[in-house]
């Protein structure tokens, strides 16, 4: 029973994992049997212990216990090597604990990181622990010795996790806090650039970003940041704005320089003639820089005396030299007018010399009006044909009437404006006047024909030679009463009819149809009438009733008279 209970003890003692001390009972080759106090004693390999250590029989070890009885052996199994990563393991957990700061040497990059050399622990650093910002490649860092801290203590894998971003961040915090509380507005500092955006640019004030808007960094105009910084450009900037509860500092470039503005209207009088460079086009004008931080801007109605610009690009584009005479300068807006045209001559000074009132001129039709033509003299220069001045003859609603795009004319200058820009020209004026021999050609009692023009209520316009149109009431159409004027006639339709009326001071003709079948006593009286002798007494068909010559003035009394309307 004692043996018994003893041996049930000594099982209790001895567990699978447990270090236990033994002693060296023999070496046989590679083979070290340590003895445990067990039933039977155990092996460990010789490499176990080291390359040049010394194993003699009667030596103490402490190994670990693996197995009490090997299923092949029956022996029990040992291991010398784990003992000793358990005590060392052990040891570490004394020393460290997770978040304490250790000192080591980076020894070699692995998979995902570097391994790290901590007294004779081997600890592990995560890639992204190494830097705040992430790192690319990590070889260059072996060899190095740094300061880091335990973020990870394993006891699965026996091994440390550390972080040398945390104590960087951490220093980082301090100084940005103590920074932060220090910034006073309108004070200069160093920084450098840590990044561009198309906004403007972050600048590192060594721990505290601060934001260097786009707007603030120049007193003239640059489309993009990049155009005046460099990713790790060093810079002197003024702080502009602190705001410490959103940890956040605006910061100027341009106000660590004189503001140029201040200075401008000596610099640039009104009159003054200067060199530019083109910076930036838009559909109204262009921006050009006369000076660094100074621009100005030139409308399209500046561009020039004569040419027609629609866009600013049709003449300049980004980058070109201009010369340009200023304008004006709103010094509380910053705003400088710029003009090119003011540069040269301008031609509608001198263009009553070339063009003067009576002479008569060529030129193309350029474009139209609701009211009129214009025609290009020369180069910028255009003259104005309006509907009133182009035909002696006919009342033109329209320049398309009687003209087209393109088309060569000669015009009489009628007027000249240099200060409004405008010259008037008249188109019928460079002809006769057919009117003059209108009286003699359509005698009042002549027969004419001609086409019908155009139909009105009130009756149809026929044009007959010279393109003089004549009026044919709807009274003077038929005998019999007629309703409309286009039962009666088409347009285009061949006509004859008498002449019963002819008014130069009003350009009008009055025809009748009817009075074709007048007699020869009858068209007598009517030209008698319209020479102004009293008529001899008419036939029984026309007693009892005005001439017809006054019937006609009757009958237009309340009708305007728009022959081609």
């Amino acid at each position: 029973m004692a043996e018994m209970l003893a041996s049930a003890g000594q099982e209790s003692k001895f567990k699978n994992g447990s270090l236990v001390e033994g002693t060296v009972s023999a070496v046989k080759d590679d083979d070290v049997f340590i003895d445990i106090g067990y039933k039977s004693v155990g092996s460990v390999d010789i490499s176990e212990f080291g390359a040049d250590a010394e194993v003699k029989v009667g030596d103490k070890v402490t190994v670990m216990l693996v197995q009490l009885e090997n299923d092949k052996t029956g022996m029990v199994e040992l291991s010398k090597r784990r003992a000793d990563e358990k005590i060392r393991w052990e040891k570490i957990l004394e020393r460290y604990v997770e978040g304490c700061v250790v000192t080591g040497t980076i020894k070699s990059a692995v998979r995902g990181g570097l391994l790290v050399a901590i007294d004779d622990v081997e600890a592990f650093l995560p890639g992204s622990q190494v830097e705040v910002a992430p790192v690319k490649e990590l070889e260059p860092y072996v060899g190095q010795t740094f300061d880091f801290k335990v973020i990870k203590i394993s006891n699965e894998r026996r091994n440390l996790i550390v972080s040398r971003r945390e104590l960087i961040e951490g220093t980082m915090a301090e100084k940005k806090a103590e920074l932060l509380a220090s910034l006073q507005k309108g004070e200069v500092k160093k920084g450098r650039v840590k990044n561009i955006t198309d906004f403007g640019a972050f600048i590192d004030l060594d721990g505290l970003d601060g934001l260097l808007h786009i707007t603030d960094m120049s007193w003239g105009r640059i489309k993009h940041p990049s155009e005046m910084l460099k990713v790790g450009q060093e810079l002197d900037v003024m702080v502009l704005d602190v705001d410490r509860d959103r940890e956040r500092v605006s910061l100027g470039l341009k106000q660590t320089t004189e503001n140029p503005w201040n200075t401008i209207q000596d610099q640039f009088p009104v009159g003054a003639r200067v060199s530019g460079k083109v910076v930036n086009l838009a559909a109204y004008g262009a921006f050009v820089e006369i000076a660094p931080g100074i621009e100005g801007l030139v409308h399209i109605s500046e561009f020039s005396w004569t040419k027609r610009v629609a866009r600013a690009s049709d003449m300049l584009n980004v980058g070109d030299e201009v010369q340009v005479v200023v304008l004006s300068v709103d010094v509380e807006n910053q705003k400088i007018a710029l003009g090119i045209r003011q540069t040269q001559a301008n031609p509608w000074d001198t263009v009553q010399d070339r063009f003067p009132v009576g002479s008569k001129v060529k030129g193309k039709v350029r474009n139209f009006t609701a009211y009129g033509a214009f025609v290009e003299l020369e180069e910028g220069i255009d003259g104005m044909i309006h509907v009133s001045d182009m035909s002696w003859t006919r009342k033109i609603n329209h320049p398309s009437e009687c003209l087209q795009k393109g088309q060569e004319v000669e015009a009489v200058v009628l007027d000249v404006n240099p200060k409004e820009q405008r010259i008037s020209l008249g188109l019928k004026q460079a002809q006769n006047d057919p009117w003059t021999e209108i009286a003699s050609k359509y005698a009042v009692g002549s027969v004419v024909k001609g086409k019908v023009s155009k139909i009105a209520s009130f009756g149809a316009f026929v044009e007959l030679e010279d393109g003089v149109d004549g009026l044919v009431h709807i009274s003077q159409i038929s005998d019999q009463r007629i309703e409309k004027v286009k039962d009666a006639l088409d347009v285009g339709q061949e006509v004859e009819a008498r002449v019963v009326k002819v008014d130069r001071g009003d350009r009008r003709i009055g025809l009748s149809i009817r009075a074709m079948s007048m007699t020869e006593d009858e068209v007598k009286n009517l030209e008698a009438e319209a020479a102004g002798i009293t008529p001899e007494p008419v036939s029984a068909k026309t007693a009892g009733s005005d001439s017809l010559g006054n019937a006609f003035e009757a009958a237009f009394a309340n009708v305007e008279w728009q022959p081609g309307n």
